[in-house]
């Protein structure tokens, strides 16, 4: 309830503020383990994905946001922490369990924002929880987000949602399908950003 009045709250606001536009809301399938994967350019980033999402979405999030009250709020939202620049266990059994029980979980596979605006490098491992479970993933485009590029006096911002991306299940999930599907992800994002800008 208090995750879906948030969302509501947001939606207009971004609405007002951004002419917040939202695209392929049907692709997100309704149940099931589901793996949101989306550039990054802006701090607006993950309240945009979550609040165009049909399902909740639970992202993980750089430790310092998780200050006293608002580190609360982010946590009632569904988001956790995560210690960048190291291996964190704790993090990473926390995604996992979310996915083993269906949830929606929230990535930028670049790691940090773009500064440029252009859609930066994933690595391999950035779906090795996906393939664990053999989780559908996402491409997810943000469009706008970073502010300070858009020379317009009234921003516009979209979210795009594309079409979900399966395992094969004929193959081993290893290191080599692992860089496919991440090749695959970030193309189908990069095709969205140019197609929808």
């Amino acid at each position: 309830m208090w995750y879906r009045f948030v969302q509501v709250f947001f939606h207009i606001i971004f609405k007002i503020l951004f002419r917040f536009e939202i695209i392929g809301k049907e692709n997100i399938p309704k149940n099931g383990p589901l793996i949101v994967a989306s550039n990054h350019a802006s701090l607006l980033d993950p309240p945009l994905v979550g609040t165009a999402s049909t399902r909740k979405v639970c992202f993980m999030a750089k430790e310092e946001l998780f200050v006293p009250v608002l580190g609360e709020l982010y946590r009632s939202l569904g988001a956790f922490p995560v210690k960048r620049g190291a291996s964190d266990r704790t993090a990473i059994k926390w995604a996992l369990q979310l996915l083993k029980t269906g949830k929606v979980l929230g990535i930028f596979p670049e790691g940090t924002r773009s500064k440029t605006g252009k859609l930066g490098h994933a690595g391999s491992g950035t779906l090795g929880m996906a393939g664990k479970f053999r989780v559908p993933i996402i491409p997810t485009a943000i469009i706008g987000s970073n502010l300070k590029m858009q020379k317009s006096l009234w921003p516009k911002i979209k979210v795009v949602f594309g079409k979900p991306i399966y395992f094969p299940e004929d193959r081993a999930v290893d290191k080599e399908l692992l860089q496919e599907m991440t090749d695959k992800m970030m193309q189908e994002i990069g095709q969205m950003l140019e197609i929808y800008r």
